[in-house]
């Protein structure tokens, strides 16, 4: 499966890197400048930054300037043969640029055309510029953490919507060329971003005005619980969920009150801890800061009650279990050296994912691919000398 990928920064380039390591060739068309995560510090040469590093592994990098008429010709060549087109700018400027999925069908009518962007095109905000941090806000992630107990609105310290869009969009592309091998079909798909993540978001919030009339404010009171958070022991925190009849008995018996289950209301039943989650979580709160970190790990886990210490980043980079079962991976890179890598986190009994191929140098693999697509050497030199693309020459090691 070929894929152009004309995306950039975090949504597109994670979604199509997905695609890359299940073996799609994926060729990443980027502009002069290369894409903007390749200046994205920590690095050690320019143009290779960190999150780069990782998103775009297993891809080949082909350097276009679209808004000249030789490279938006060169990309009309190459789509004659590709089986996905993804895009992560506004539609407008794909229609400005003569790529909008009637330019791409007329030289391939079985083209799989997707756009991930910020809005729906049939809603008001259509066309507005969107990045993670606005969907964050817009699809409520912010007022969420206020909510819940924080001293103010924050946004999730990871790029949640980017990615969880770029999933959306994997699942697009799939679903997408599953329903052309049935049809033979191509088609247009639109990933917007805020409608995907305001999709997650309401899917646990809706609450009480899932029912017309409503039944009760919206919100999902166990993850809205100021309590809900790792829980502070006598020397750290630790993260506990006591869920169910079994958890809580045993829980009770931990803590020296084997009755407590019966005869106080509130943990009962799922549906009574459900309606008084805050003061449920409140007493377990008082009940972990009496004890060390690991005097309730041993005793929650001989007790079968779903427990973990809190890791920070580094402790996942030195995680047992992470490198027992491979998901690190070191690879040596030609020009940026040894590389810790995620592998691919999912496992294949009969097609498993080839080696990891390092990420590419802005225009690594320019004149291999439009050789591909039919262009002889002196029209490659030409696009150069023109600037409509950009060569790198070949270095050993």
């Amino acid at each position: 499966m070929r894929v152009i990928d004309l995306t950039t920064v975090v949504m597109g380039p994670f979604a199509t890197q997905i695609l890359a390591d299940m073996g799609a060739d994926v060729i990443k068309v980027e502009p002069p400048a290369g894409d903007v995560l390749r200046h994205i510090a920590p690095m050690k040469h320019p143009g290779m930054g960190h999150i780069f590093l990782h998103h775009n592994r297993n891809k080949r990098s082909l350097v276009l300037d679209l808004k000249q008429a030789p490279g938006r010709d060169a990309l009309l060549r190459l789509a004659r043969t590709a089986d996905v087109l993804v895009y992560n700018v506004r539609p407008l400027s794909m229609r400005r640029l003569g790529l909008a999925y009637e330019d791409i069908r007329a030289v391939n009518p079985a083209v799989i055309y997707v756009g991930a962007y910020g809005y729906g095109e049939g809603g008001r905000y259509a066309g507005q510029p969107a990045y993670d941090d606005l969907i964050q806000g817009m699809s409520g992630l912010p007022w969420l953490f206020q909510a819940a107990g924080a001293d103010r609105p924050r946004y999730v310290p990871t790029a949640i919507t980017d990615r969880i869009t770029g999933l959306a969009t994997v699942n697009a592309v799939t679903s997408a060329l599953y329903s052309r091998s049935r049809t033979g079909q191509g088609q247009a798909v639109e990933v917007p971003m805020f409608e995907t993540v305001a999709h997650m978001v309401m899917g646990d919030h809706m609450g009480g005005r899932t029912f017309d009339p409503p039944t009760g404010p919206a919100g999902y009171d166990r993850m809205l619980a100021p309590h809900r958070v790792p829980y502070a022991t006598r020397d750290g925190y630790i993260c506990v969920l006591i869920y169910n009849d079994k958890h809580w008995r045993t829980f009770f018996r931990l803590i020296g009150r084997d009755g407590l289950f019966d005869s106080d209301a509130r943990f009962s039943s799922q549906e009574a801890r459900s309606r008084n989650i805050a003061s449920v979580y409140a007493f377990v709160a008082e009940q972990m800061a009496l004890r060390t970190s690991a005097e309730w790990l041993r005793a929650l886990r001989e007790g079968d009650i779903p427990a973990t210490p809190l890791s920070s980043v580094d402790d996942i980079i030195g995680d047992a279990h992470l490198a027992e079962s491979g998901f690190f991976a070191m690879t040596d890179h030609p020009s940026e050296g040894r590389l810790r890598m995620m592998a691919p986190p999912t496992t294949w009994s009969g097609t498993p994912t080839g080696p990891l191929r390092p990420a590419p140098r802005l225009g690594e693999h320019s004149a291999e691919v439009l050789r591909e697509a039919g262009y002889s050497d002196g029209e490659i030199a030409a696009l150069a000398a023109g600037g409509a693309t950009r060569l790198v020459e070949k270095r050993d090691g």
